[in-house]
C-alpha cells in the first residue's frame, strides 16, 4: 500500500534533533523557503519503502528483496511503471557511473544494495567497465575520475562529529583532507557538493535504513544495543530532503528508547544548513512529499 504523508513543522521540531538547534533556523525570514511561502513551490519527492522480510534470520539482507524494494522506490520516484524505463530516465548508456558506497564495517551500505544498484545501471545500458563501486578510494579510482553520473548510497547512523552520517556527508571522501571538515559539527558539509567531481552529477540518493544506529558515544562507536531492524530504504533526488526524513526517524527512535527527548550531541545541523546556508536542497518538512510503500508499523514518519 502506498501512502502520502504530510509532515508538519510542529512534528518536525518535536521529533528531530533540529529542535536542539532552535526553531529560529526554521522560521527566520531570511530563509528561501519562508520567502517562497505562498508561491507555487514544487515539493521534493522522497520515497520510503519498507519490507519486514528483507533480512534473513542472521540479519543479512536478501538480495532479491533488496532489488524489489529498490525497484518500488525508483518507479514511484520517477513515475514510471516499468523498472527499466524508470532507470533509463536516470542513467544513459554513455554514462560513466560511480556508485559511492560506505564501507564502515559495522553498518555498511551492504553488498546487496550495491549490487542491486549496479544491476539496474547495467540494465539501463551502461557497460560494466564504466561502472565502479567505491568509498575511500574515489579520488584515485579511474571510473570516478571520469564519472558523468554518481549514485550516492549509504546507511544512516549516529556520528561523533556530524550528529549523523548522512547522504550529504557521504561525499567527504572526494576531498584529501576529510578531517578538516569537522569544524562546528561539520556544519558546511554541503559545500562538498560544489566540487567539480560531484557538482550536478548525482542521479539518485539512497539512504539505507535496514539496521540504523540511533545512539553512539565517541568516534567510530558501535553498539548493537542501539540498532534496530527498520527494514527500509529512503530514496530521492534531493539529498537534504532524504536526510531530513532519515534524521526524523532516528530522533523518533531515540525518543521511544530513552523515554524522553534526547537531542543528538552534536546536533546534525549540517542537514538544515545544507538548505538554509548552502541551498543544496530542502530540509523544510512542509516542502517534502513523502511517499510510503510497504510495511508501515513503527515507521516513525
Amino acid at each position: 500500500m502506498t501512502q502520502d504523508n504530510g509532515i508538519t513543522r510542529r512534528d518536525f521540531l518535536k521529533n528531530t534533533s533540529l529542535a536542539a538547534i532552535g526553531s529560529a533556523f526554521l522560521v527566520g525570514s531570511s530563509t528561501p523557503l519562508m520567502a517562497a511561502k505562498g508561491k507555487n513551490v514544487k515539493a521534493a519527492k522522497v520515497v520510503l519503502v519498507r519490507n519486514n522480510d528483507v533480512l534473513d534470520a542472521e540479519g543479512v539482507p536478501k538480495p532479491q528483496v533488496i532489488l524489489e524494494m529498490l525497484d518500488q522506490a525508483v518507479t514511484a520516484l520517477v513515475g514510471k511503471k516499468n523498472v527499466i524505463d524508470a532507470w533509463k530516465m536516470l542513467i544513459k548508456p554513455a554514462d560513466i557511473v560511480g556508485i559511492k558506497t560506505n564501507i564502515w564495517k559495522y553498518i555498511p551500505t551492504t553488498v546487496q544494495v550495491e549490487q542491486a544498484l549496479k544491476k539496474r545501471v547495467m540494465d539501463a545500458g551502461v557497460v560494466e567497465s564504466n561502472i565502479s563501486i567505491d568509498d575511500r578510494g574515489v579520488l584515485k579510482n579511474p571510473v570516478f575520475q571520469k564519472a558523468t553520473a554518481l549514485i550516492n548510497a549509504r546507511p544512516m547512523r549516529t556520528h561523533h562529529w556530524s550528529g549523523v552520517g548522512s547522504l550529504i556527508k557521504n561525499y567527504i571522501m572526494f576531498v584529501p583532507d576529510p578531517f578538516n571538515w569537522h569544524d562546528d559539527s561539520c556544519a558546511d558539509l554541503a559545500k562538498l557538493w560544489e566540487l567539480p567531481a560531484i557538482k550536478g552529477k548525482t542521479r539518485l540518493n539512497v539512504l539505507v535504513m535496514l539496521t540504523p544506529q540511533f545512539h553512539g558515544v565517541g568516534p567510530h562507536n558501535f553498539n548493537p544495543q542501539y540498532t534496530w531492524k527498520y527494514c527500509g530504504l529512503i530514496v530521492g533526488f534531493d539529498p537534504v530532503a532524504v536526510d531530513s526524513i532519515g534524521l526524523r526517524i532516528i530522533q523518533a527512535k531515540r525518543l521511544e528508547y530513552f523515554k524522553e527527548d534526547t537531542p543528538l550531541n552534536p546536533p546534525a545541523k549540517h542537514i538544515l544548513l545544507a538548505d538554509t546556508r548552502h541551498k543544496l536542497g530542502t530540509a523544510d518538512p512542509t516542502k517534502i512529499n513523502l511517499i510510503k510503500i510497504g510495511y508501515d508499523k513503527d515507521s516513525f514518519v
